[in-house]
């Protein structure tokens, strides 16, 4: 796992006012930021910059979020990054999966404060960070 300073991660949505919101936060946080309007330009900036975490949009032109998502875990091979899927199509809590479903094991509320969002991947890639120390 790469050092604080140096975690990315790639958020995928065709919202520009919600990618905003969510890159302010991240870069506040210490993230480098990547960025995409859909799942087809997702897949490609996955691939150049191979980022720590992928938050992909369900509903997008050209390739949806579920397409993107498996599309990137088949690419990454054993890379293994943190894929999580937001949508505004459910409000509940955020939650993991055993196995990935609809293409994530993380599902998120778009609805969300960006804060909690940036919190949850941290705690993510924490505890992803112990669990690579420990093997």
């Amino acid at each position: 796992m790469p050092p604080e300073s140096t975690r990315s991660i790639l958020i995928i949505d065709d919202d520009p006012f919600f990618v905003r919101l969510l890159s302010d936060a991240f870069l506040e946080n210490g993230f480098n930021v990547h960025t995409a309007i859909d799942g087809i330009e997702g897949v490609k900036k996955y691939l150049e910059r191979l980022p720590d975490v992928v938050l992909s949009d369900l509903v997008m032109p050209r390739m949806g979020g579920v397409s993107t998502c498996m599309e990137i875990t088949r690419l990454a091979g054993d890379r293994d990054p943190i894929i999580i899927l937001l949508t505004s199509m459910f409000q509940e809590e955020p939650h993991e999966h055993d196995t990935p479903e609809m293409g994530a094991r993380y599902h998120f509320p778009k609805s969300g404060n960006p804060m909690d969002i940036v919190i949850l991947v941290e705690e993510l890639l924490e505890r992803k960070r112990r669990s690579s120390a420990s093997t």
